[in-house]
């Protein structure tokens, strides 16, 4: 039994969705961590998953759902309580003596990070690294779903400078590919796994979509998409990020290389931001 959480999906990636699917598909036994019990949990029902319902930052829904559990997946979406979830997660983890647990991180996870939410992973990392239960955790770049959100009508509107501003992307589904890989991979693994499936310019990314680039001022877009995420902590995390890609331009960075990881344990290569487009 192999335990998912964010199994439910979300408008962030869904990767917790896509995990339990492609488990569920290999004849994998799942149990399904879901937040509320609606029309999605049902679906995951009928896919024969087990499902459970609670709150990832409350231990008396995590320990319950940990019991029997050898492997396990953790994603928590851009919003508060990512440090209350991943302590109870790792302390329920340990309890029961789980052998590895893959976790979504992001690609520049450090103290030193530019964003408060990459310095908020690094620490929910070492969390899980004290705790003893095999972490993994994956680095991955940003989201093609950030730019799908960001896309209205014709535009794709960021406040990335110039259109020849780079950018480390990847699909949602890529980085559950590889999660599940590494849950069901029997030997050793690295506790740092990068996961980027494309680097293009901003110009290149809209280009891709069918759409045309506007570059928007940075205080435009933070009230955009106040309106539209609805959550400071994710307005905060994508402004601060916007920003850092906006400052390195069209230079380069260390980590703006494409991964073997998703061939590796994916088993196929990455998808591009023209394949995620067209699905």
């Amino acid at each position: 039994m192999i335990l998912v959480t964010g199994a439910a999906g979300g408008p962030q990636g869904s990767t917790g969705r896509h995990v339990a699917r492609m488990l569920l598909e290999r004849g994998e036994a799942v149990r399904a961590f879901v937040h509320s019990d609606d029309h999605r949990a049902d679906e995951l029902r009928k896919l024969g998953a087990d499902v459970v319902v609670g709150d990832l930052r409350e231990i008396a829904s995590v320990r319950p759902a940990m019991r029997g559990i050898r492997r396990a997946f953790f994603t928590y979406p851009v919003t508060a309580g990512l440090l209350d979830a991943a302590g109870t997660f790792a302390a329920a983890a340990r309890e029961e003596g789980v052998e590895r647990v893959v976790e979504v991180s992001q690609l520049d996870a450090s103290p030193q990070a530019g964003t408060p939410r990459m310095r908020r992973h690094w620490v929910a990392e070492q969390v899980f690294d004290w705790a003893g239960v095999g972490a993994v955790h994956l680095r991955a770049a940003v989201f093609f779903e950030n730019l799908a959100v960001a896309t209205s009508g014709d535009t794709l509107a960021l406040p990335l400078g110039p259109s020849d501003t780079k950018v480390p992307l990847v699909a949602g589904a890529d980085v559950a590919r590889v999660a599940a890989g590494l849950l069901l991979d029997p030997g050793p693994a690295e506790p740092v796994c990068l996961v980027t499936g494309q680097m293009a310019t901003i110009g290149e990314a809209a280009d891709a979509l069918g759409v045309s680039y506007a570059d928007l001022p940075p205080e435009e877009w933070e009230a955009r998409a106040a309106a539209v995420y609805g959550d400071p902590y994710a307005v905060e995390h994508l402004t601060h990020l916007w920003a850092i890609f906006r400052f390195i331009g069209s230079g380069d960075h260390p980590l703006y290389r494409v991964t073997e990881s998703i061939e590796r344990y994916g088993g196929r290569p990455p998808m591009t931001l023209r394949e995620f487009d067209r699905r």
